[in-house]
């Protein structure tokens, strides 16, 4: 795995003594150049060949690499060297299979075979049980892959070669992660990844060991370890005079560049990572900085560009979803972005949890734009479960903004505050500006619904601050727009006749003492449930939830009434049923109000609020102006009554129901 040790040795000429001087200290240019003069006076050993393609694969010459590994293959093999031949067979198998020939792969890997059969354990056993796991890995096989994998670590303990030992480990972790079991996985991942910042592994090992624990913490979304290996990663680089790994890590370091807001550094990172990618050839690592590209481009508003980078990424074997699904629904086209996702996520294989897991977000985005609330709420299910697997901030956070969007798509403008507020504060702890950005526009419209509109200007023009400065321009105008309708809504208040209705729990302190958290909780979910279903079916609309109480309008009188009528019915069926049960006041009162969207302010809204506070338990306290306008509701005398705060005596009676 690590290829022959060149030794230093005073006898050895010039240019050979120095191409391995400086493969030595890490000067890869130096060491390739001094390796090819080395060669065109005559030819050079196996060993050597297989430095040079170490050096070629520093410097970007992946056709240099292959030749050398090539000729070195020959040498060991005409030498009567099996172990070393087939280790160069198997380090051939691997870079023809990320040049996309799968089948050339599958020939050295045969190769290797035979020319390890019947010989005793050596790790290019190893190297061969790990070629063996990923092949079983690609066609779906994982319990093979896990056990091969496996057997490649102990191979690697037995024969003390770290760099086998820690790959395997790499491999395994990534295995378990996808397939359901990230608390082993990362244990597995942690390990390798500390022997190759430690400096127990080759500098091509390490490169791929980082590259295989950032891969699975982006898949993951795991950008806090993501970046505190990449930061380990870094100080090895400068202590061992690395200037970083090629094109592949180059891609999950933009990635995480982008999830902190540089979406402009990131772009210029991914453009040169696919341009140096190219020259090696490495297809999957093409396809993932392709797909990146698309990632951002989309987030700049740039869809023409997000486009072409995704078709690239498809053209190269990676699946262009939900990134294209996305650039359709910002392109206006819901159906079509609705039916990809949709497509993508039927395609997805059973054993990689956390492929389907990357696209549920997108699929609630998506669906509730086209309407089906249903396919939203089973998508929120569906990230609910895989959360309770692979329990990090960013799962978190992505849960609570697609339950805050799928509250407001129902009307929940509370519910949606609350989840959203949660997945605000997620997304500042793991430094997602742009999510943070996005789900304070969505808390925004949640706030106007509950009539908070100076709440929902503040977070507007936040949001907007923040997508300008990180170059989102399609967020940015829409979030504009939403701030020029505030302002208008603001400007131009309309007088409106309504009916409002104020509730509130009585000894709502006691009774959740009495009964505990987890009872209170439940019949707390009951009461919201009846109450905001009863004043659905009579029209009405919730424009605030206070504390336990809510702040409805309707825009008759007639419906007010019958909604708290069929709430106290409620209770009281409750109660006769022997369940555990509440009392609550309701005070309603119609009057002419100024109504800017759905918030409402004035005289009557105060008087409302006060009727309900003078109301009794069980209740329904209404001013005579409803009761002139609620038709043949039946009620006790009417009176006057002295409110809080308000000037003049007003009449009411007691709504009376049975």
């Amino acid at each position: 795995m690590t290829g022959p040790i060149l030794m230093l040795d005073p006898a050895v000429p010039e240019p050979l003594a120095s191409a391995r001087a400086a493969l030595q200290r890490h000067d890869w240019q130096e060491a390739f150049d001094r390796f090819n003069e080395a060669d065109a006076d005559g030819g050079l050993s196996g060993p050597d060949l297989d430095a040079l393609s170490t050096a070629a694969f520093f410097v970007g010459r992946v056709d240099a690499l292959i030749d050398a590994k090539e000729r070195a293959f020959r040498v060991f093999e005409e030498a009567g060297d099996p172990i070393h031949a087939a280790a160069v067979a198997l380090d051939l198998e691997r870079e023809h299979y990320y040049k996309g020939q799968p089948s050339i792969a599958a020939g050295w890997r045969r190769r290797a075979e035979r020319l390890l059969e019947d010989q005793p354990e050596t790790a290019a056993h190893g190297a061969l049980s790990l070629a063996r796991s990923e092949a079983a890995r690609a066609a779906g096989d994982t319990e093979a892959a896990v056990s091969l994998a496996e057997a490649a670590i102990a191979i690697g303990k037995r024969t003390g070669n770290r760099d086998l030992e820690a790959i395997a480990q790499s491999r395994l972790g990534s295995l378990k992660v996808q397939s359901g079991n990230p608390s082993d996985g990362f244990a597995l991942l942690e390990e390798a990844t500390f022997a190759a910042v430690s400096g127990e592994l080759s500098p091509y090992m390490t490169g791929v060991t980082y590259c295989q624990m950032i891969s699975i913490c982006r898949d993951v979304t795991d950008y806090k370890r993501a970046s505190e290996w990449t930061e380990a990663t870094e100080r090895w680089c400068k202590r061992e005079s690395i200037g970083g790994f090629p094109g592949v890590c180059r891609v999950h370091r933009a990635e995480i560049v982008a999830k902190g807001g540089g979406l402009e550094r990131a772009e210029t990172e991914l453009e040169k990572a696919t341009a140096e990618l190219v020259a090696y050839n490495a297809i999957p690592p093409m396809a993932d900085g392709y797909y990146s590209l698309g990632e951002v481009r989309l987030r700049r508003g740039d869809l023409a560009g997000a486009e072409e980078a995704l078709a690239k990424a498809s053209d190269f074997g990676r699946s262009a979803q939900p990134a294209l699904a996305l650039v359709r629904l910002a392109q206006g086209n819901a159906g079509a972005a609705l039916k990809a996702v949709n497509a993508a996520i039927a395609d997805e294989t059973s054993w990689d949890q956390l492929a389907k897991t990357r696209l549920l977000p997108a699929q609630v985005e998506i669906a509730i734009a086209a309407g089906d609330l249903a396919l939203a709420r089973a998508a929120a299910d569906d990230l609910a479960a895989a959360v309770e697997t692979f329990d990090t901030p960013v799962h978190k956070a992505s849960l609570a903004e697609i339950r805050g969007r799928i509250h407001l798509a129902e009307g929940d403008p509370n519910a949606a505050a609350r989840e959203l507020r949660g997945a605000i504060k997620l997304w500042r702890e793991v430094v997602s500006l742009f999510e943070v950005a996005r789900d304070r526009a969505l808390l925004a419209q949640a706030l106007m619904a509950l009539g908070d509109v100076d709440g929902a200007e503040l977070e507007l023009r936040a949001a907007f601050q923040e997508f300008d400065r990180l170059g989102a321009s399609i967020e940015a105008a829409a979030v504009q727009q939403l701030i020029d309708a505030a302002a208008e809504r603001r400007a131009a208040p309309v007088q409106a006749r309504m009916t409002f209705m104020f509730t509130d729990i009585v000894g709502s302190t006691e009774l959740a003492e009495a009964l505990g958290n987890a009872a209170w909780g439940q019949l707390l979910r009951w009461h919201d449930d009846t109450l905001r279903s009863a004043v659905a079916r009579h029209a009405g609309k919730v424009v605030n939830q206070i504390g336990d109480g809510y702040f409805v309008a309707f825009t008759s009188a007639q419906d007010g009434v019958a909604a708290a009528v069929e709430i106290q019915q409620a209770l009281a069926a409750r109660r006769h049923d022997g369940a555990p049960a509440l009392a609550i006041r309701i005070g309603i009162h119609t009057a002419e109000v100024n109504r800017r969207g759905n918030d409402y302010s004035g005289v009557g809204v105060h008087v409302a609020a006060r009727i309900s506070a003078a109301a009794g338990a069980d209740e329904i306290l209404v001013s005579s102006d409803t009761l002139a306008e609620a038709g043949e509701a039946a009620h006790t005398d009417v009176r006057s009554m002295t409110l809080k705060g308000v000037a003049e005596p007003v009449e009411v009676a007691s709504i009376t129901f049975g």
